[in-house]
Order: C-alpha cells, then sequence, then structure tokens
C-alpha cells in the first residue's frame, strides 16, 4: 500500500461525498469499540443528521483527507461562558482504522492547536477513556493529564468507564 498525502481542511459546508465519508467514519471507530458518546454504531439517518449539523456557529470541523476520501477528522468547540473565552474544547479526533498509526492524529492535534491559537485561545482540553490508546498520542503531543473521574461515560457493554482529562496551555510552546 502507497501512502498519500494527508491533506487537512476546514470546509464551511460538507459536501455529499464527505458527509458520507464521516457517516461510514464514525460507524467504524464506535464498531471498533472508541467511546466517542455512542453506545453503539449509529445507523445512516442518525450519523447523517449529527454530521449535517456541523460546522456550525462555535464548532469548528477540521477533515484529513486522502485521494478524496476522510480519513480523519476533529472539532474544536469554543467554551459558551462568557468567563471562558480564553479556552476550547478538543471532540472527536477520529481516524480510519484503515489509516491509523500514520501520524494522522498528530497531524490533525496539532492542526486543531494552531487554529485554536489563530482564535486567541489559550487552553484547550479534552477527555479519553482511561486505557484508550489515544492516552498515548495526548501524552506524547505534550498535554497534560489534569485526571481521572471514575463512572464519567457508559461503554457499549453497558459497564461504567474512568475517563482521563488532559490540557494543552497554548501560552507555553512544547519543547
Amino acid at each position: 500500500m502507497v501512502d498519500r498525502p494527508i491533506a487537512i481542511n476546514e470546509p464551511d459546508v460538507l459536501s455529499s461525498t464527505q458527509l458520507r465519508d464521516l457517516v461510514a467514519l464514525l460507524q467504524a471507530v464506535v464498531t471498533e469499540g472508541a467511546s466517542v458518546g455512542y453506545l453503539r454504531p449509529p445507523d445512516d439517518p442518525a450519523a447523517t443528521l449529527y454530521w449535517s449539523a456541523l460546522p456550525r456557529p462555535g464548532v469548528r470541523l477540521f477533515l484529513a483527507e486522502s485521494a478524496g476520501a476522510v480519513v480523519g477528522t476533529i472539532q474544536l468547540h469554543n467554551a459558551e461562558s462568557a468567563n471562558g473565552t480564553h479556552r476550547a474544547e478538543v471532540c472527536k479526533l477520529l481516524v480510519s482504522p484503515t489509516h491509523r498509526r500514520r501520524g494522522i492524529g498528530l497531524d490533525l492535534l496539532r492542526h486543531v492547536e494552531c487554529a485554536a491559537r489563530d482564535d486567541d485561545k489559550l487552553l484547550l482540553h479534552l477527555d479519553t477513556r482511561v486505557g484508550d490508546p489515544s492516552n498515548l498520542l495526548y501524552q506524547r503531543a505534550g498535554w497534560t493529564e489534569a485526571g481521572t473521574i471514575p463512572a464519567w461515560a457508559r461503554s457499549t457493554d453497558g459497564t461504567l468507564e474512568m475517563t482521563r482529562f488532559w490540557y494543552r496551555d497554548l501560552r507555553h510552546p512544547l519543547e
């Protein structure tokens, strides 16, 4: 398999192809057990409804594309409170199971950090299930663990799972 270049872009409106690819991406990662807000893979109408609402004011959506197909995505959600305009939450960093371990997740994370800086954000935060491989990505990317909360999210088998919270202080460059 020859790796093709990855382009990261921020669409104003999703094309029908991008929408179809995002539906399939969400279904694939949830099928593999990703903890991204779903207990089971959403059916096509539910996943289409979710992605059709993006991007929207206060939520930026970035896509990693290769050979005309979406192979990854990440979101940046502005804080809604008046005292939180300096921060944003990173959500739904998803990489296609067929494109993992190629640096796409790190590229998306770095891209959203730059976008946040451009938006004058000083602090980013996210959460992920304890034990998920994504924790290694955030650690390697220079994010700081803020702590864990037990029984934060329910897994696909109904078990309540511990979640780890991470933050990235954008005022301090990475070493």
